[in-house]
């Protein structure tokens, strides 16, 4: 019912408490792209800019900045993985699995960040998508 809504993504309440967030995609309900998954981790909206409760997002309160969504894409995933060992950052020692991406995502304005392009992707320092 409606009281169970508020809990949904309570992303902030849960990190605020102490809690790891293991983010990515719920596809197929979700986008499967990562960006979209950081974008709404940051601006509460789906990537249309809409959300069911309105302009300011789904519970804005709850919104992540940039650095946590980002670290709960990359080392707290790899945490919940039980893969932290060799995933998750970008260490001497680890798997250098990392994309080049056409803007910086901490950086640029929110509403630019579904606008950035992966323009590399390297699984294990490979190469295997784009170049840079």
């Amino acid at each position: 019912g409606p009281e169970r809504v508020n809990g949904l993504y309570a992303f902030r309440t849960l990190l605020d408490h102490g809690a790891r967030l293991a983010l990515g995609s719920d596809f197929p309900v979700e986008d499967m792209n990562p960006l979209c998954g950081f974008y709404a981790a940051v601006a509460r909206l789906t990537p249309n800019g809409a959300s069911p409760r309105g302009p300011s997002g789904w519970f804005p309160e709850q919104r992540l900045t940039r650095q946590e969504a980002l670290r709960g894409m990359t080392i707290d995933a790899a945490y919940a993985s039980f893969t932290e060992d060799t995933l998750g950052s970008i260490v001497p020692g680890k798997r250098a699995d990392f994309v080049v991406l056409s803007q910086d995502i901490m950086t640029v304005t929110v509403d630019q960040i579904l606008k950035t392009n992966v323009q590399a992707t390297f699984i294990d320092g490979k190469p295997v998508y784009g170049s840079i």
